[in-house]
């Protein structure tokens, strides 16, 4: 069975997701992949600040990525 994706932005602390797809501009999306945040890549949600930032787990790294951002990141839950 297939697991539907939803945004970024959506995924609250203490859940874990996959990257799935980007829907944003190649600037921001070339910025991410050298940050290690690739499709296929586990996320984890350590922080989120409504109307304001999220901190999220990559590959062993802290990111901070706006909620306005994070909403082009596409995931699917683990």
């Amino acid at each position: 069975m297939r697991r539907p994706c939803k945004p970024l932005s959506l995924v609250m602390p203490g859940e874990e997701a996959a990257i799935s797809s980007f829907h944003i501009g190649s600037a921001l999306r070339e910025r991410l992949y050298s940050l290690g945040m690739i499709p296929g890549t586990n996320i984890s949600c350590l922080y989120r600040r409504e109307g304001g930032l999220a901190a999220y787990s990559v590959r062993g790294t802290v990111i901070a990525i706006r909620l306005s951002d994070a909403r082009y990141i596409m995931v699917k839950r683990k």
